[in-house]
């Protein structure tokens, strides 16, 4: 836990931690997590959510799912993706805090 001390770096995964920032280093793939912080979304779903193409969509999926921080499961025709990890989920929920518009005075 972070309390403004330094954190001790032993047994840090680096090289997992600095493949899971670059993960949510793009827009995109960042877009993707904060859908599906509210649960599955098949890819047609995230398609029409992020108005882009399906080929782009199942891109940024794959390396997700090579990152550990998404799960598919098939139904049909459909491909369900959901977030893997609780620890991505308070992720994604901590990065749309700090970054979130403040609301509007009213």
């Amino acid at each position: 836990m972070c309390d403004g001390r330094p954190a001790p770096i032993e047994g840090l995964r680096a090289e997992d931690a600095a493949g899971f920032l670059k993960a949510l280093a793009h827009e995109g793939r960042l877009m993707i997590l904060c859908h599906l912080s509210g649960g599955p979304r098949s890819v047609t779903e995230l398609e029409k959510l992020l108005s882009t193409r399906q080929a782009m969509v199942s891109q940024h999926l794959a390396r997700l799912r090579h990152e550990g921080l998404v799960t598919y499961r098939r139904e049909g025709q459909a491909i369900y993706y959901a977030i893997a990890d609780p620890k991505v989920l308070r992720t994604v929920a901590l990065v749309a805090d700090m970054f979130r518009d403040p609301p509007a005075e009213p």
